[in-house]
């Protein structure tokens, strides 16, 4: 399986670093993972290093990735285990004292096919998490060409018309839940139907509604671009849906800064991701959108520095209160984040 980045390479990240850009903006980070699989460890250490490298990022959002799963006792409950283990982190990061608030929310994998029988693997991942359980997101993105891939896992096709993942969904909202949806621009009209049959679940699309420029769409990106942003205004007309921005150092994607013999800055990111950053903030709105960083999956083309960078370039002639929705106040609205309550 194809990965959905591509190899982390610090001695290369290292051969540019930018200074700090507006380094009062209070930032909170709603898409991150942590894992140690397959040679590669994102933990707390790696998370505080990128997070105190500079930008004011005052707290984190964990976006499941199967990371320390249970290897024992019900499959349904398996997944509890990464809600344990990032529990633990956002414990560990509170002692360590430096102020970051790591993983404030969680977005955990419960199985939404197991429908009406969720409400009980969302019951045990309350118990451990608390108040920092904000939502739950499985694996959807599918497309038939193998060079379209951004996942370990390939979900089957159409599981977001399953009927026993829709009932699933539909536990989210007597929970309090948010749901996270990665799925490609092919996939918009399957999204707009979930999102359509679910009014009182925030659907929170992320990376920026995953435009597709690889395999068979090489080449075509203004092609692919027009029917992102159709699909992009459709979801954007309802209003319990929330665009993250970000997510565009993935393969799918299409960009290929990875290449170059130097790291790209953040102006070249910039410039490069124009077009889509200022259409969903068109669409949707400040208020119902939030920068995100992806990492460590973004890792591999940019660093953690360039990234937010980038982002401060992209909403420069914003006001102050859209900079704050963009950069803090909608995470903390969808994911419920208690910015005074940094234990559980």
């Amino acid at each position: 399986m194809t990965k959905p980045g591509f190899d982390v390479r610090p001695s290369w990240l290292a051969r540019h670093v930018e200074d700090i850009l507006d380094p009062d903006l209070t930032i909170i980070d709603p898409h991150h993972h942590l894992w140690d699989r397959d040679g590669e460890k994102y933990l707390l250490p790696e998370l505080l290093t990128d997070a105190n490298d500079g930008h004011a990022v005052v707290a984190t959002v964990f976006v499941q990735c199967r990371h320390a799963y249970r290897t024992s006792g019900p499959a349904a409950l398996q997944p509890v285990g990464e809600v344990e283990a990032v529990v633990d982190t956002a414990d560990t990061a509170v002692a360590d004292g430096r102020g970051l608030h790591a993983c404030a929310g969680i977005v955990a994998g419960a199985d939404l096919t197991l429908g009406a029988d969720v409400s009980a693997v969302l019951d045990a991942m309350r118990e451990v998490a608390g108040h920092r359980l904000a939502g739950i997101r499985n694996s959807v993105a599918w497309h038939p060409h193998a060079e379209v891939r951004s996942s370990s896992i390939l979900p089957p096709p159409h599981l977001m018309t399953n009927p026993r993942f829709r009932a699933g969904v539909r536990c989210l909202s007597r929970q309090n839940l948010s749901l996270d949806v990665w799925a490609y621009q092919t996939q918009h009209d399957e999204l707009l139907e979930l999102a359509i049959a679910n009014p009182d679940v925030t659907i929170v699309i992320d990376h920026l509604g995953g435009p597709v420029a690889s395999g068979p769409y090489r080449g075509k990106r203004e092609e692919m671009f027009a029917s992102w942003k159709d699909g992009l205004k459709a979801l954007a007309r309802l209003p319990n849906t929330r665009l993250k921005l970000g997510g565009l150092g993935m393969r799918v994607g299409g960009f290929d800064f990875h290449e170059s013999i130097e790291p790209p800055t953040s102006q070249q990111l910039a410039d490069a991701w124009r077009p889509y950053v200022e259409t969903g903030i068109d669409l949707f709105g400040p208020a119902r959108c939030m920068f995100e960083s992806n990492f460590p999956v973004d890792k591999g083309m940019y660093s953690y520095r360039a990234f937010w960078n980038a982002c401060k370039r992209l909403v420069a002639g914003a006001t102050e209160s859209e900079k704050a929705a963009l950069f803090r106040a909608t995470a903390i609205d969808v994911y419920k984040l208690d910015q005074e309550r940094p234990s559980r």
